[in-house]
């Protein structure tokens, strides 16, 4: 592994920083505010292939990585434009399909999800088991030669604007045993509804909770292997949390940039009010963990690129628990750094406390993850 990125990579930040700044935080939040959708981005960043460049090759993608899918996803959260769905389709459904999906099934959905075509949403968080996937009760039940899946999902982000949702449901194997199986799911299949939660949170994808209704699917609705069961699900969840990581170290750039410039401009008893320490050395630090957090991310990116699921998933929450960090200091230091500037609308900086505040919450919490480390790292009893 090396600390410098290849010029491949290098290149692709810059293209994708370009076409960021070509939006920029004033599209994005005058999106969200709207209640719009920031189509005309995603469409764009589709047809020049930045969605699809962990797609394989043979399936009209870019043949990367998971790398160089955060490398876009940072990118454009630096520009102010985090797209949440990045973290979901393309990083979460898409490896699951093509590493675990049938012929047909990759055939299907890949080259969509290669020029973003085609969104797909991640539904396994249901609000009776919350972290605890063994709790789970969405269900699937064999039915002919199909199945008929009943339950309930919560926080599942853009199902409004989804082609369809990859739903974890539990199914008895030939033993009668429940293990868990992925499902993918029309959003217009009857007996599929979906009801918006009302967040705090401004941010142009929505958060939802969904019912299935003894939802009808074909047996070929089914993701790989009915025996795949953890393997399967966990090929999704680590790339989550390293585009979590990802999107967490962008928005840290962006209000780190912010308070840097803010810094550099404005004049207290006539001089920059950066030229004091009481600003200077706060806003260094959280550069100091910002890169920290980079760096750990790009390790667990290069580890799951590398076949190395044990090890790229202790770095990978990793990963997630430091940019979370990092990102919520550097957003708190912006908004310290503007003073009152700092929670107006002109600024654009009070707003992203909200979203990184989120990001020691989800996809998982800081205390699920300290418990991770515990247990897997550190060797100690587990504690839940």
């Amino acid at each position: 592994m090396s600390f410098v990125e290849s010029e491949e990579r290098r290149a692709l930040r810059e293209a994708v920083a370009e076409l960021g700044a070509k939006y920029g935080p004033d599209y994005y939040i005058a999106k969200a505010r709207s209640g719009e959708k920031t189509h005309e981005l995603w469409n764009e960043a589709g047809a020049l292939g930045y969605l699809g460049v962990n797609v394989p090759e043979e399936y009209g993608g870019g043949g990367g990585g998971i790398g160089d899918l955060a490398a876009v996803c940072e990118e454009l959260a630096a520009a102010g434009c985090p797209l949440l769905l990045m973290v979901v389709s393309p990083a979460i459904c898409a490896t699951i399909i093509a590493r675990s999906g049938t012929r047909e099934q990759k055939e299907h959905w890949l080259p969509r999800f290669a020029d973003g075509s085609v969104k797909m949403a991640f539904a396994i968080t249901e609000p009776d088991a919350g972290s605890n996937a063994h709790r789970i009760t969405t269900h699937a039940r064999r039915d002919g030669d199909g199945w008929v899946l009943r339950g309930q999902k919560t926080f599942i982000s853009g199902v409004d604007e989804a082609d369809a949702v990859l739903f974890v449901a539990r199914s008895a194997d030939q033993q009668g045993n429940l293990r868990p199986s992925l499902f993918i799911v029309p959003t217009d299949a009857p007996g599929f509804t979906w009801t918006p939660i009302e967040m705090e949170i401004v941010s142009p994808e929505k958060q939802f909770v969904c019912h299935l209704d003894d939802v009808h699917l074909p047996y070929e609705a089914l993701v790989g292997d009915e025996d795949g069961g953890l393997l399967q699900l966990f090929a999704g969840l680590n790339p989550e949390r390293i585009m979590a990581a990802a999107m967490g170290a962008g928005i840290g750039r962006l209000a780190l940039a912010k308070a840097v410039s803010y810094a550099r401009e404005r004049q207290v008893f006539k001089v920059p009010i950066g030229a004091h320490q009481g600003l200077a050395h706060p806003l260094a630090a959280a550069k100091v963990e910002l890169e920290l957090a980079r760096l750990m991310g790009q390790k667990a990116a290069w580890l799951y690129d590398s076949g190395d699921d044990l090890g790229a998933g202790e770095a990978a929450n990793m990963a997630k628990y430091a940019a979370a960090e990092a990102a919520i200091h550097c957003v708190d230091q912006a908004i310290q750094t503007h003073g009152g500037n700092g929670l107006t609308t002109e600024y654009g900086v009070g707003m992203l406390a909200g979203v990184v505040r989120l990001m020691r919450i989800a996809p998982v919490s800081r205390e699920m993850i300290l418990n991770y480390i515990a247990q897997h790292s550190l060797g100690l009893p587990k504690s839940y």
